[in-house]
């Protein structure tokens, strides 16, 4: 008699009759993408966390004590937090920074689009001009400050002999508490533009080519295309450079302490700039802290009332 081989069963027999398909294994490749992956992604994690998430921790803990490195930190409780309340320079700190960020942000944006948009063209001599104008970005702010102090000097800086031979009579900028602040949005904005003209070039030659092609046929003009088509479609890049923006204007502080060191009168004086002060010259750490916390509070209320006007919009 002939035996007449089995085959294997494609899946087990449940007690109901059901079949069900044996799961496939994973494939060796995957599991060493997989330990790959955590292999490369442990170190960085294991930075951050020593290195940030830790120090945050530990600073939030200071905040509800007494701390001068000198002698072991005390328990306050929310002490220093109400005492954030009858502190009179860190509101003039706020009100600086508010007046700075009403300044820097529009004009950022606007500097930053207007570049993309006359720099989006696929000219030979692009390339170079992106390169200029991205320099700064790359530059020291200490250095950048250093000789924008100098550029500024209302006696022999070249500005105002610039503005002098057109008849005009240069200010005393960083020496003015009226001009201090538009100072250091020159030097910010400067310094600043370069990156997020880069990010306005991304979004705009992610804007598909049909939408301009369509806007052409309607017979629209360069302001109708732009109001109708691009502004709309870089909605989340303004979004994107608007709140990055944001962010940094609220950590103001290299320029603020090599052009002005926060005067004169309190008027460029900064939060971070106050935190400085408060830890590292009176050595209240506990009250650095509480500034700290506070003003991260702060940016993280204005960054989601800014997203929720930017989504308002586009509604």
């Amino acid at each position: 008699m002939t035996q007449t081989l089995a085959r294997p069963a494609a899946g087990r027999a449940s007690p109901g009759g059901r079949r069900h398909r044996a799961r496939p294994r994973r494939s060796l490749l995957a599991r060493h993408q997989a330990r790959a992956g955590v292999l490369f992604a442990t170190p960085p994690m294991v930075l951050f966390v020593v290195f940030t998430v830790l120090p945050v921790i530990g600073a939030l803990g200071l905040s509800f004590t007494s701390y001068d490195v000198f002698s072991p930190p005390s328990w306050v409780g929310l002490e220093n937090y109400a005492r954030l309340l009858e502190d009179v320079t860190f509101f003039t700190t706020l009100k600086n920074i508010l007046l700075y960020c009403a300044m820097f942000v529009p004009l950022m944006i606007a500097a930053s689009l207007l570049l993309a948009v006359a720099l989006n063209s696929r000219l030979p001599a692009m390339g170079i001009f992106r390169t200029v104008y991205y320099i700064p970005v790359v530059t020291s702010p200490v250095a950048a400050a250093t000789v924008w102090t100098w550029m500024l000097n209302s006696h022999y800086g070249p500005v105002n002999e610039i503005l002098g031979f057109f008849g005009i009579p240069g200010p005393a900028w960083v020496g003015d508490s009226s001009t201090a602040m538009l100072s250091i949005v020159i030097v910010t904005l400067w310094q600043g533009v370069g990156s997020n003209m880069l990010i306005y070039l991304a979004g705009l030659q992610n804007i598909p080519k049909h939408l301009y092609e369509a806007a052409a046929l309607d017979g629209a003009g360069r302001w109708a295309t732009f109001a109708h088509v691009t502004w709309p479609q870089l909605r989340l890049t303004t979004l994107f450079v608007t709140t990055l923006s944001l962010i940094g204007a609220f950590q103001l502080f290299d320029q603020a302490y090599v052009m002005t060191k926060g005067g004169p009168g309190n008027s460029t004086l900064t939060p971070v700039y106050q935190i400085y002060e408060t830890a590292f010259n009176r050595l209240q750490m506990g009250y650095a802290s509480a500034q700290a916390f506070t003003l991260f509070l702060i940016i993280v209320a204005v960054t989601v009332i800014n997203m929720r006007i930017n989504r308002s919009d586009e509604t």
